[in-house]
């Protein structure tokens, strides 16, 4: 059976709109462990949680971001499939917006650093193809249906 994992492609808006690819910018946190890669916070569900309340969980613990501190985008939910450290993985990300674009952002021990970055420089640190296609798709996404 495959390990499950939620998370929350977390974005803000710029302060100063734009028409491209940067008119959004997307939190990624880097690993402390392994190969410091670079994801948007996510975890493993634990008994008795849905998948939706994981990623919330998983967020405050990683990034310091209450759900309160956020929207979740509605229509917006991608199943990522793949092989981790040889098991099967899966993970599901949600959309969602911080209400204030200067929101903190305390990382846990899990990660070492956090960049707000437009999608070009996300998709280069995101490393894994199944991450800059979800990070795609999340983009397109806001730019076809977010006011």
């Amino acid at each position: 059976m495959a390990l499950k994992a939620c998370g929350l492609i977390i974005f803000r808006r710029q302060l100063i709109p734009k028409v491209d690819s940067t008119a959004f910018e997307f939190l990624l946190l880097q690993a402390s462990d392994g190969i410091h890669h670079w994801t948007p916070p996510k975890g493993h569900v634990e008994p008795g949680e849905n998948e939706l309340e994981t990623a919330l969980r998983e967020t405050q613990e990683e990034a310091g971001l209450k759900a309160s501190q956020m929207t979740i985008i509605e229509g917006f939910r991608r199943e990522l499939n793949y092989v981790a450290r040889g098991k099967p993985k899966t993970v599901i990300y949600w959309l969602a917006e911080v209400k204030d674009h200067d929101v903190e952002i305390r990382l846990s021990q899990e990660h070492q650093a956090y960049r707000w970055l437009g999608l070009d420089e996300a998709c280069q640190l995101a490393q894994f193809k199944e991450m800059k296609a979800v990070l795609q798709e999340g983009h397109h996404f806001l730019c076809s249906t977010v006011a």
